[in-house]
């Protein structure tokens, strides 16, 4: 079984780590390519994934609602700086709910089947936005489309991992990230038209879309072969994976690895087994990762971009900003989806981090030492009202806040944005998979909450420069931690990655 582990699944396998004769690498190169061009994995991953388009327009919702909500005629409606945070950060509180009981679909529904359930919430909360009458429809929808980003936070990236080839598992795991940032793009873009010619409300109409369209195509694609076998459907699953790889290709080879797999953890995890280094390690990694990801500041940056962009006066309008940084971002998820296969994690992970303590670094110095006359009449008001307020800028240094803002997000969605999601989906072992990835979907959102809702406050009694200066330093952790902590597992098989952390032995990961 060792020197099964040990075989070389994808094409372009260092020589050193070759172990059989060339005839049968030439075969496997083969057999690879043929993987490639089967289409039918790709059209799972898009359905999959249009989850998560849902999830980045949901996430970035309040960021052109809030300003039209706070001029909002109806006091029922109308949002103040009380208000304003509890509608930006509710929906990470429902994503944490949702990642809670996620824990339990995973493993009950299956992949497939507890993202389709996401549907369900995220629809609701939809129809609540669209329809609100008082502030109470407002929370309950932005919790409701929260708890269904959570469901599929957790559930996506874990059905992407168990169905993909280690060839392209890494492109692939970048999806997840690449469809969030095209939904933001498109609630920012539908956001400044809609507001020229059409109420705030149809943004939450457009946003039913692609939760529709998830649902009817899911329907049509397989469930993860590992979670089949995982429920003794052997003859469904073979036919999943064969259907996913192509009925030209040796997929019974493949099936016959994760079976074996499965096998060794047909028991669930028990509370006596937690303490085996092969179990509690990953989790912990796993967890650590959602912790400090969020600890970066990404989710304040994106529900209040506009109104930071207010506050620190940049040259262009606070929409059309909030628009090139979406476009940065998708830039940056679209070279680490290429790149991750080849150059690997890690090193991704170090740049990223790297990138992140530059730029957070930037602009808590900037709005430090840059003097408050820069700002105009905004220099003595809060985060949210500013939002309703027009730039004042004074001059082309405050580009300085617009440029720090584009390399952070750009350094996030190369690396600690995309590759923490597929880090979770990889190293958790495939008995403790459905929960783990719950629980670490818990971790993420509690900690997107706590920051989110303290986020504004803290702007109003230190400074807007103190978070930055705060996500710097949570920036340089990010670095220790990567160089300690984090294993490469590029072109590896998810059963080779578990012998690692089972045996210890980098055998399997070089």
């Amino acid at each position: 079984m060792e020197h099964r582990d040990r075989e070389p699944l994808v094409r372009g396998a260092s020589s050193s780590y070759r172990t059989f004769p060339e005839s049968t690498a030439r075969r496997l190169d083969r057999e690879y390519l043929r993987s490639l061009h089967n289409k039918r994995l790709y059209l799972a991953v898009f359905a999959a994934v249009l989850g998560n388009f849902s999830f980045g327009f949901a996430l970035v919702y309040p960021s052109p609602v809030i300003p039209a909500l706070e001029a909002h005629p109806s006091p029922a409606l109308r949002l103040d700086q009380h208000t304003a945070p509890w509608f930006g950060s509710v929906f990470t509180l429902g994503a944490a709910a949702g990642g809670l009981s996620t824990m339990l679909l995973n493993d009950c529904l299956g992949r497939k089947l507890s993202i389709m359930f996401s549907a369900l919430p995220s629809a609701l909360g939809y129809a609540l936005l669209a329809g609100a009458q008082g502030l109470w429809m407002l929370l309950l929808g932005r919790v409701l489309t929260g708890y269904a980003g959570g469901v599929t936070s957790a559930s996506i990236p874990v059905y992407i991992s168990e169905i993909s080839h280690p060839g392209v598992r890494g492109m692939l795991g970048a999806c997840p990230q690449i469809m969030a940032v095209l939904g933001s793009l498109v609630l920012y873009a539908l956001g400044k038209y809609l507001r020229l010619v059409l109420d705030w409300r149809w943004l939450a109409v457009a946003g039913e879309v692609p939760v529709l369209a998830m649902v009817l195509l899911l329907c049509f694609m397989p469930n993860s072969p590992r979670f089949l076998l995982s429920q003794g459907k052997e003859e469904e699953a073979l036919g999943s994976l064969c259907w996913l790889r192509g009925e030209d290709t040796d997929y019974a080879r493949e099936y016959e690895q994760i079976k074996d797999s499965v096998r060794k953890q047909s028991r669930r995890v028990s509370c006596a087994e937690l303490k085996e280094p092969f179990l509690y390690k990953p989790i912990l990694i796993a967890g650590g990762m959602r912790f400090l990801q969020q600890l970066s500041g990404v989710t304040c940056i994106l529900v209040y971009l506009q109104p930071i962009f207010k506050k620190t006066s940049v040259i262009l309008k606070a929409e059309y900003d909030a628009a090139l940084v979406g476009l940065v971002r998708l830039s940056a998820v679209a070279i680490a989806a290429v790149s991750m296969d080849k150059a690997g994690r890690k090193i991704l992970l170090f740049v990223s981090a790297a990138v992140m303590l530059v730029s957070n670094l930037t602009m808590g110095l900037y709005i430090y030492f840059v003097p408050a006359s820069h700002n105009g009449t905004m220099a003595n008001t809060t985060l949210v009202s500013s939002a309703s307020l027009p730039a004042e800028p004074t001059n082309y240094i405050t580009l300085i806040p617009l440029l720090a803002t584009m390399f952070f997000i750009m350094g996030y969605a190369m690396g600690w944005g995309p590759i923490t999601w597929l880090l979770m989906s990889e190293i958790l072992p495939l008995k403790a998979r459905g929960v783990a990835s719950g629980l670490c979907v818990v971790v993420s959102w509690l900690t997107a909450f706590t920051l989110t809702q303290f986020f504004l406050p803290v702007v109003n009694a230190f400074g807007l420069e103190v978070p930055f200066l705060f996500f710097a330093a949570i920036s340089a952790g990010n670095i220790l931690f990567t160089g300690c902590c984090v294993p490469e597992t590029k072109g590896r098989s998810l059963e080779q990655i578990e012998a690692f952390f089972r045996t210890g032995r980098r055998s399997f990961l070089r």
